[in-house]
């Protein structure tokens, strides 16, 4: 009769600790996915700063159309990005700074492209907002 009366007492336990610790386990679970996929949208600017470093280092002859390489080098970094970035809120908004140590692009001079891209939470993204700022900047040499 008092082992009838104890466990009446403990029926909804089970619910209780499940709700506790699988909010714990969802938390560490959506965590994990956006750190992840926060990782390899880094990896996908970086080679998308490197698409873009590798179009400005391209040989052409003289004179040089600065403004139509730099229209050149903007679009295969945005093609590469579009390509392959995790962006759900549509085409990925970045910043693209293309800086040169020689406007003349003679041999040895350097080409550095800079994507700047504000990452969007997949989880919450209308109160988390664009909390994390990811960069890749890649710097090539003309040879």
């Amino acid at each position: 009769m008092k082992r009838a009366r104890s466990l009446h007492k403990q029926q909804g336990a089970e619910v209780v600790e499940f709700a506790i610790t699988s909010f714990a386990l969802f938390l560490i679970l959506f965590g994990v996915i956006e750190l992840s996929v926060a990782l390899y949208d880094k990896a996908v600017l970086t080679n998308a700063s490197r698409e873009g470093a590798r179009t400005g280092i391209l040989f052409r002859p003289m004179p040089r159309d600065l403004v139509a390489e730099d229209d050149a080098i903007e679009q295969a970094v945005k093609d590469y990005a579009e390509q392959y970035l995790i962006s759900l809120g549509g085409p990925a908004e970045m910043t693209i700074d293309i800086t040169r140590s020689d406007m003349n692009m003679t041999p040895g001079s350097d080409v550095t492209v800079t994507v700047d891209y504000p990452y969007k939470f997949l989880l919450l993204p209308g109160i988390v907002g664009e909390l994390i700022e990811i960069q890749a900047v890649t710097s090539m040499r003309a040879e």
